[in-house]
């Protein structure tokens, strides 16, 4: 705006002063004029129209909302008492720029007390008298523009014609010191700083002289001019808290100190160096200097100063001598990084000491330096702050948080605890100042260092000062302050903003104390949660007013529900936050009610507090319209939720439930009863009346129903186990009431409406009618807690009786319920301190049904239930020979391990362990206890030991000796013997290498090779011999060498390649001394199978050493080095050979595998995407219509043959099987396996035709290679053997998931080919 660029106070100020008033008029006029006579588009710049254009007088009389007089404190008060300390110690997880657009426009659906809002948290403001004096004096007087500030009570402004222009809080010109002549000589004022009581001002100049003035009367004291070397611009000159002692910087890179005297009325000034340049370059000093309340700190009796070199930090003393206390380097930056320094006094545990910030770049390092009782000084790191800029200026405007500017001139709030960037701002339109000329030294010839000057592009030391918490920064024609707001300030920003979601986020940060940068709350914590919570009050108000008036009056009515939306949820919440629920009832709610759409917006919020139990009473007025509403609306599930978490004292009991039983919410209305009235049985009457005629008459429960009857279930189980329904507790005094009268009403003989046609005890008939299974497994979970309740077991007692009166020998119950009844019995019995009596036939009956051999539903819970009935000792009585053969006809395994352990029979338990599916593999871990183990006779032991040996077989004695392996691997020598003792070498060898000796396993399978090689050179030299013997020689020659073929290249992959040498060559070595042997006998046919298997040897060691090693190695064997170069060439030939054979066969493997893949996924898109016609539109289970209920999310499936099931249905059918159910499992259609002889659950051998997932083609394909890799690398193993285990595999997978024969065929010819060269293939596929 026109007026922002002129200050009241210039033309308010001294008119003896400068002729401050003309220059501003004169100045107002041109700038009128020229705005004038410019032509604007008003609709380009968007400006509005006005009635009444503003007048000069209006003009230069208004105040900006922003503008405040800028006045500047005498002391800076810094006590633990006035500091902002619970701001220290907040963190936050966001921030948010109040200069976002994109953050103005967003809307806040839901109350999110995680994210921090912030504001603005700066205050800037043009300093608008200085900025308009500084123009004036360089155009009126030619004072030259602004070079250097600094601001203490005063402020005082460098020019670059050697004036210094000081003004006071008013922003009057009071003093200008020097004159254009002493400007020529000195050069552009480089540097100033001002005393701690105001009183002296020095002047660094661009030619190296400094003077002293004094503040009071304008009056030159000192003129310096040999303080330092000649030739050098003063960079910095900087009061200590000594009045008498000053340091400086000059653009040599050196570092003196300045001490004033007086003596017989002469001013005088010593200078010592402090640092020299030639050490390396200082570009920034920073004394400490202490605020008023600290002078009398014991840190500052040593006058300590900070100094910034281009490669280090060094803190140094200057009194009572110099002394050096720390050094600290930098870490890596750019080179053209601005070092910076700042000190400030910090609380830090209940102390106040002064910590250092100081940054090179784009790291911010913080040193703690506190003093000892012993006079020592120590220098503490503290946590570091990382930036994503270049830092150019750092300034403390507070003990716990910096304002950083970086060199795009954006200006940074940062809080030191959490290291959270608190606001970002834009410097541009500042124009900052920078101090580039004086590091280069060109007024004395540019003297510097190209390091130096290099850092003096971004030097802006001398256009920023801070003093007592405000920032002062200047510009080419303006000066800035910046300064902290105050809490009420940044909160009436956002207002103005109309931000009233982010301004009470602030609030209500400021309120628990996570605010950062927080100034103007004193007093202790309840007064400060008093006054903000008075403030969000007045937020809270002028926000639901906002939203009133704002509401759009036309439109889709959607459109105002989302604008009352965006508004409702804020209120409640912070009401409730607030602990203001009076506020949110009354005042918000009567202005709501104005408005019919906020109205329902604000009762259906109030769900999903209440329903969190935030929001537990209601007022009448708002309970009634609670009700009213949500049932206009049909949100009867809602006003349930609402009703089950709400105060019963704030209801209408009698309205509340005739709403209930009108609109069956019988969650709702067991609540009251049991809450209101202390009632817990009629709700049971009343449910037992609906579900109980239908279920009497035979005829299928409705979906209603089906659901009456389960939440008959949940409620008696809750009130048995002491708990309330729908959630909750019974109180602890009622407990036992409740448990009580829930038994008494179970087991009565009649119900109080009885007809003629009732039977005994209709309550447990109409529970295990409606679900046996659930029936049951109430009671049990009920009778786990009776123990030393005397009335309790009489209760267990009784229900047990009536149970078997009621099922027992009763045709309306299938055998499948009754056979539930002997599970729960048996388990029951089966307790360590059962009380439960049974007769004897009873009990034999119980063992019938739990041995019977024709249900094969739930085997693993049954063969449970009566082992746990063996062990507590409860079937002392029984035969035990007729229980074994039960048990052997039922397939109980474990059963008939417990009796054979009981009668010493342990060689029968490994038949237990063989035939059992599920503990076939633990057969080992039985075999290697009992062996190792004390407790057992030397003839147990032996009848053990002559049962294993019967059972072991060619072809599992290698997959046992692995799990010997595993077992046994603690005791290394007795796991030896037993292969040895058998002479088995490669067992031996497989130990070894399990063991990890693969030298060890190496020479065993080398010896084997060797001496079968020699049975076969004697069986070439016998010609006369038989062929026979001369092939089976020479075939287990092959055997044993690809045993240590496979050997080394499983090693060879862990190994050095010096190891790798040392493991191959002796092998070829073996070979080619075996070949030898066999060419002086002249045995043509042998020679040439030893040839191939060296050439086997040299593909195979081919993959792992270089061929130029493997040749060299050749040449020099006397076979091959004294032959002819045929024998060699033929050997580099078949290397050659064999490596086009893998590449065809790598790549035909490839191609088949794509091919594969494709034509399967290409069948499950097909199988998925084709659409099922089922043949009814009822599950084959249950009976029932697929859809049970309107609203029913129950899922279905339908198979190929047309059938329909409901998924919890076969779930049922199948618990007992034992089998998991997987998220990847495949059904069987129940009906058609029961057809033939099967049963529904999980496929055990699906269709050929059903289709296949992608998962399970995965897994089949993976678990083949496996199982091929797994033969292949046992060469011990026949490869006729080998061929046969692998097709089995193949044709027992592929039952269960369906592959063209293409793939089955490429993965039997890849690894069972005598080549051995299995590895690539797995790794490409995997």
């Amino acid at each position: 705006m026109l007026w922002s660029m002129v200050s009241n106070a210039s033309l308010r100020s001294n008119r003896t002063t400068m002729e401050a008033s003309p220059l501003s008029i004169n100045t107002l006029c041109s700038l009128i004029f020229c705005f004038h006579s410019s032509q604007i588009d008003d609709k380009e710049f968007d400006i509005p129209q006005v009635d009444t254009p503003p007048t000069l007088e209006s003009i230069l009389n208004e105040l900006e909302d922003e503008e405040e007089p800028f006045v500047l404190e005498d002391t800076c008060v810094l006590s633990t008492d006035n500091m902002d300390a619970h701001s220290c110690e907040t963190s936050s997880l966001a921030s948010s720029d109040s200069g976002d657009p994109a953050h103005l426009k967003r809307k806040r659906k839901t109350v999110d007390l995680n994210t921090t809002v912030h504001g603005s948290v700066l205050r800037h403001n043009l300093l608008k008298g200085i900025s308009a004096q500084i123009v004036s004096a360089a155009d009126k007087v030619d004072a030259g523009l602004p070079t250097a500030i600094t601001v203490s009570s005063v402020i005082a402004v460098g020019t670059s014609h050697g004036l210094a222009l000081v003004f006071d809080t008013n922003q009057a010109l009071r003093l200008c010191l020097g004159t254009k002549t002493t400007g020529a000589e000195f050069g552009a004022v480089s540097a100033l700083s001002i005393n701690h009581d105001c009183s002296r001002l020095l002047c660094g100049f661009a030619n190296g002289q400094i003077t002293m003035w004094d503040l009071a009367n304008g009056k030159l004291l000192r003129t310096i001019t040999d303080a330092h070397p000649p030739g050098t611009a003063i960079l910095h000159v900087k009061f200590t808290d000594d009045p008498t002692l000053a340091v400086c910087n000059d653009s040599g890179g050196s570092v003196f100190e300045l001490a004033f005297r007086r003596m017989m009325g002469m001013r005088s000034c010593d200078s010592r160096c402090l640092f020299s340049g030639s050490k390396g370059e200082v570009c920034c000093i920073e004394p400490l200097r202490a605020p008023p309340d600290f002078r009398d700190h014991p840190i500052t009796h040593h006058s300590l100063l900070a100094m910034a070199s281009l490669t280090k930090i060094l803190v140094i003393g200057l009194k009572p001598s110099l002394k050096v206390w720390m050094t600290f380097p930098y870490n890596k930056s750019d080179p053209s990084s601005v070092p910076q320094l700042a000190w400030h006094f910090v609380p830090v545990q209940k102390t106040v000491n002064p910590v250092l910030a100081f940054c090179k770049g784009d790291i911010v390092h913080f040193l703690l330096v506190k003093k000892e009782e012993s006079g020592a000084i120590h220098v503490i790191k503290q946590r570091q702050l990382h930036l994503s800029c270049d830092i150019i200026s750092l300034s403390w405007i507070n003990s716990s948080t910096l304002v950083l500017v970086d060199s795009r001139e954006k200006l940074l709030v940062v809080d030191r605890p959490s290291q959270e960037v608190l606001e970002t701002l834009d410097l541009e339109q500042v124009q900052l100042v920078y101090n580039s000329r004086h590091f280069k030294s060109l007024a004395t010839g540019g003297n510097v260092s190209q390091a130096l000057a290099l850092v003096g592009e971004k030097a802006c030391y001398q256009s920023v000062s801070s003093y007592a918490g405000q920032i002062v920064y200047l510009g080419t024609k303006s000066a800035h302050i910046m300064t902290l707001r105050n809490w009420r300030e940044r909160i009436d920003c956002l207002l103005k903003q109309d931000h009233f979601v982010e301004a009470l986020s602030l609030s209500w940060s400021f309120h628990e104390g996570t605010a950062k940068a927080v100034v103007g709350l004193f007093g202790d914590t309840v007064k400060r949660k008093g006054v903000i919570s008075d403030k969000m009050v007045e937020i809270l108000c002028k926000f639901a007013e906002y939203a009133l008036k704002k509401c759009p009056e036309q439109g889709k009515i959607q459109v105002m529900e989302q604008h009352f939306q965006d508004v409702v949820p804020v209120l409640v919440d912070y009401c409730l936050l607030l602990q203001r629920a009076d506020l949110l009832f009354n005042q918000l709610y009567d202005r709501l009610v104005e408005n019919m759409v906020a109205k329902g917006v604000f009762l259906e919020a109030l769900e999903s507090y209440i329903v969190v139990d935030r929001l537990g009473h209601l007022t009448t007025p708002i309970m009634r319209d609670l009700l009213a509403h949500y049932h206009d609306n049909g949100m009867m599930d809602s006003l349930e939720r609402c009703i089950v978490h709400l105060d019963v004292t704030s209801l209408d009991i009698q309205q509340v439930v005739q709403v209930c039983w009108e609109n069956q919410l019988y969650d709702a209305m067991i609540y009251i009863f049991n809450s209101g009235i202390n009632d817990y049985l009629t709700p049971m009457e009343k449910l037992f009346a609906v579900i109980g005629p239908p279920l009497r008459e035979g005829r299928s429960l409705t979906d209603e129903e089906v659901v009456i009857g389960n939440k008959l279930l949940v409620y008696i189980s809750c009130c048995l186990a002491g708990r309330a329904y729908p959630l909750g507790d019974i109180p602890e005094d009622l407990v036992v009431q409740v448990k009580n009268q829930v038994f008494e009403f179970l087991i009565r003989l009649h119900s109080a409406d009885l007809s003629e046609e009732e039977e005994v005890f209709p309550f447990i008939r109409t529970l295990l009618h409606f679900d046996t299974r659930e029936f049951l497994n109430v009671l049990a979970m009920t009778f786990e807690d009776f123990k030393n309740d005397k009335q309790a077991l009489e209760y267990q007692q009784r229900i047990v009786d009536i149970l078997l009166q009621v099922m027992v020998d009763n045709p309306d119950f299938i055998p499948s319920q009754v056979g539930g009844l002997f599970t729960f019995l048996a388990r029951q019995l089966a307790k360590p301190d059962n009380t439960l009596f049974v007769n004897r036939n009873l009990f034999d009956q119980v063992l019938e049904f739990l041995c019977c051999p024709d249900d094969d539903s739930r085997h693993t819970e049954r063969q449970q239930v009566l082992l746990e009935l063996l062990q507590v000792g409860t079937v002392v009585q029984f035969n035990e020979g007729r229980l074994l053969a039960l048990a052997e006809k039922a397939k109980f395994y474990q059963i008939c391990e417990f009796l054979y352990e009981k009668q010493h029979l342990y060689d029968r338990i490994i038949d237990c362990y063989l035939r059992d599916p599920l503990r076939k593999v633990e057969i080992f871990s039985f075999i290697h206890n009992l062996l190792s183990m004390p407790g057992y006779s030397p003839e147990e032991k032996q009848t053990v030991k002559d049962k294993v040996l019967q059972h072991i077989q060619v072809r599992a004695y290698i997959h046992m000796l692995h799990q010997i392996v595993e077992l046994i691997h603690t005791n290394y020598c007795r796991g030896m013997t037993f292969p040895e003792k058998y002479h088995h070498s490669e067992a031996t060898a497989y130990l070894l290498e399990k063991k990890g000796d693969i030298d060890g396993a190496f020479s065993t399978l080398r010896l084997l090779t060797a001496g079968r090689q020699s049975k076969a050179e004697v069986a070439g030299e016998k010609q006369d011999e038989g062929k026979i013997q001369r092939d089976s020689t020479l075939t287990k020659v092959k055997d044993s060498l690809s045993d240590i073929i496979n050997l080394c290249n499983r090693s060879s992959h862990n190994l050095f390649q010096q190891q790798r040498e040392a493991l191959w060559f002796p092998l070829l070595e073996t070979m080619m001394d075996s070949q030898k042997r066999v060419n002086k006998h002249d045995a043509k046919h042998t020679s040439e199978v030893l040839k191939e298997l060296t050439m086997k040897v040299l593909n195979c060691m081919s993959s792992f050493i270089s061929l130029p090693a493997i040749i060299q190695r050749i040449l020099q064997d006397p076979v091959y080095g004294t032959g002819k170069l045929a024998e060699l060439q033929g050997l580099i030939l078949g290397m050659m050979d064999s490596f086009n054979y893998e590449q065809i066969l790598l790549e035909t493997t490839t191609n088949l595998l794509n091919h594969d893949l494709h034509w399967s996924l290409a069948h499950l898109r097909a199988a998925v995407t084709r659409g099922l016609h089922p043949r009814q539109d009822y599950c084959n289970i249950c009976l029932q219509q697929y859809k049970r209920r309107q609203d029913s999310v129950e899922e279905i499936i339908v198979f190929i043959c047309g059938h329909l099931y409901h998924v919890q249905c076969l779930q049922q059918k199948d618990s007992g099987c034992g089998i998991s159910l997987a998220a990847h499992q495949q059904w069987n259609c129940f009906k058609c396996s029961s057809s033939h002889g099967g049963r529904g659950g999980p496929s055990i051998e699906p269709n050929r035709e059903c289709s296949t997932s992608l998962a399970q083609v995965s897994i089949f394909v993976y678990d083949l290679f496996f199982y091929a890799s797994f033969i292949d690398s046992f060469q011990y193993v026949k490869p006729t053997d080998r061929h046969t285990i692998l097709q089995s595999i193949l044709l027992t997978t592929t039952k269960q998931v369906f592959l063209p024969f293409s793939f089955i065929h490429s993965c039997s010819y890849a690894n069972s080919g005598s080549r051995g060269m299995l590895e690539p293939i797995p790794a490409h596929i995997g």
